[in-house]
C-alpha cells in the first residue's frame, strides 16, 4: 500500500514539474490558438490548391507540402527565438533597420528582384524566395520597440521626437511604393502610429500627425491610376464583374454559397480555376464557402484570442517595468490584428484589395516563417516576465 501511495505521489509531481515546465515556456492559449489557426490554413491551403497544383505540377498536394515545410521551419525558427534573451534584440535594432532597408533596396534592383503578377517583391535565394518585406514588418516593430525605450522622454515632450522613426518610414514607405505594396505600407504605418501612442505621444501632435498620414496615403492612391481603380473597385465590383472586379466577385460568390455550414471541407467550386491567389490573399473566401459561417466565426474568434493574448503579456511586462518587451507584444499584436482584419475585409469586399495574406493560414514561406518568429518572440516576453531572473521552471523545486 505505502509503495503503491510513494508510486503515485512521484507520478503526480512529475507530471505537475512537467506541466509548470511548459506553461513556462509559452502561454497555453496563445500556443493552442496559433496551433490551431495552422493546422485550419494547413488544410485549407490543400483543400485550396489540389487542382490548381494538380493542373501544374501533376501534385495535387504541391503546395500543400511545401506549406507543411515553411510551417516546421516557422516553429523551428519560433523555438530558437524563445530561447534568446531580449536584451539581444533590443542592441539589435539599429542593425535590422540596416538589414531591413538593405532588403527593400536589394529588390528594386534590376536582375536581383523577382516579378510576379506585376509586383518586384520577392529575392530568389536558391530553394526559395524571400518577399523583403515580411520580415522588414517585424524588424521595424523590433526598433521602434526599442527606440520608445531609448528616447522615451524625448517622444513624450517634443515634436522632434517621434518624427524621427517617421521619416526612416517613410523612406521605407517608398520602397515599398515603387514594388509596389500598398498594404504593406499601410499596416507598417498603422501600427507605427499605435505604438507612438502608447509611447506617450502628445495627443494633438498624433492627430496631426495621422490627419497628415491619411492625407498622404489619400494623395498617393489619387496619383496612381492603378492604386486608385483597386480602391474604388471594392465599392461596387458587379460594375465590372470580368475585369477589375473579376477578383471580388468571384469571393462573394464563395463567401455565400457557403451559408451558416458551408459545402463541405473539398466541396467548393470557386477554387476550381474561378477565384485568383485561392490558396494566398483569398484562402478565407474559399474557407467562408467550404466551412460556411461557422468556420469564419472560428477564424475570427481564434485571431482575436491571438491579439488579446499580446496584449494581456504586453500589459504584464510593462506592470513588471520592462517597456522594450511591452512595447515589442503591443507592436506584434496590432500587426497581426491588422493584416488579419484588413484580409478578412479584402475577403469580404468591405475594404480595397490590399494583396495581404492571412497571418499563420494563407500560402507563403516568408509570411509563415516571420510571423512564426513574431510569435516566438511573443512568447520569450511572456517568459522573461515571469521569470526575470531566468530561473528554469520546474527543476529543482520541492
Amino acid at each position: 500500500m505505502e509503495l503503491r501511495l510513494s508510486a503515485l505521489l512521484g507520478e503526480e509531481r512529475t507530471q505537475a514539474r512537467n506541466s509548470a515546465t511548459l506553461g513556462a515556456w509559452c502561454d497555453p492559449l496563445l500556443a493552442g490558438a496559433v496551433l490551431m489557426l495552422m493546422i485550419l490554413g494547413l488544410v485549407m491551403v490543400a483543400s485550396a490548391s489540389v487542382s490548381l497544383a494538380d493542373r501544374q505540377f501533376g501534385q495535387p498536394f504541391y503546395y500543400a507540402l511545401r506549406q507543411a515545410v515553411y510551417l516546421g521551419a516557422g516553429i523551428a525558427m519560433a523555438m530558437l527565438i524563445l530561447r534568446l534573451r531580449l536584451v539581444y534584440w533590443e542592441k539589435s535594432g539599429l542593425l535590422l533597420l540596416i538589414v531591413s532597408a538593405a532588403l527593400l533596396t536589394a529588390v528594386l534592383i534590376p536582375g536581383v528582384g523577382r516579378q510576379v503578377n506585376g509586383s518586384i517583391r520577392w529575392l530568389p535565394l536558391g530553394l526559395i524566395n524571400l518577399q523583403a518585406s515580411e520580415p522588414v514588418k517585424l524588424f521595424f516593430v523590433v526598433y521602434l520597440a526599442g527606440y520608445l525605450v531609448r528616447r522615451g522622454e524625448e517622444v513624450r515632450t517634443t515634436v522632434k521626437g517621434f518624427l524621427k522613426p517617421l521619416a526612416i518610414l517613410v523612406v521605407f514607405a517608398v520602397l515599398l511604393l515603387r514594388e509596389p505594396d500598398f498594404g504593406t505600407t499601410a499596416v507598417m504605418f498603422a501600427t507605427s502610429l499605435g505604438l507612438l501612442f502608447l509611447g506617450g505621444v502628445r495627443l494633438r501632435h498624433f492627430f496631426v500627425l495621422l490627419g497628415s498620414v491619411v492625407a498622404a496615403m489619400a494623395a498617393l492612391a489619387l496619383a496612381s491610376p492603378y492604386r486608385m481603380e483597386r480602391l474604388t473597385t471594392f465599392l461596387n465590383p458587379w460594375a465590372d464583374p470580368f475585369n477589375s472586379g473579376f477578383q471580388l466577385t468571384q469571393a462573394l460568390i464563395a463567401i455565400g454559397r457557403g451559408e451558416w455550414f458551408g459545402v463541405g471541407l473539398g466541396g467548393s467550386i470557386q477554387k476550381l480555376f474561378y477565384l485568383p491567389e485561392a490558396h494566398t490573399d483569398f484562402l478565407f473566401a474559399v474557407l467562408a464557402e467550404e466551412l460556411g459561417l461557422v468556420g469564419v466565426v472560428a477564424v475570427i474568434v481564434l485571431f482575436t484570442l491571438v491579439v488579446w493574448r499580446a496584449f494581456v503579456i504586453a500589459h504584464r511586462a510593462e506592470l513588471g517595468g520592462n517597456r522594450f518587451a511591452a512595447y515589442l507584444a503591443y507592436g506584434i499584436g496590432m500587426w497581426i490584428g491588422l493584416q488579419a482584419f484588413i484580409n478578412i475585409g479584402v475577403n469580404m469586399g468591405a475594404l480595397p484589395t490590399k494583396g495581404l495574406t492571412l497571418p499563420l493560414m494563407s500560402y507563403g514561406g516568408s509570411s509563415i516563417v516571420v510571423v512564426c518568429m513574431a510569435i516566438g518572440l511573443l512568447m520569450r516576453v511572456d517568459h522573461e516576465t515571469r521569470f526575470p531572473r531566468g530561473a528554469p521552471p520546474g527543476r529543482g523545486t520541492r
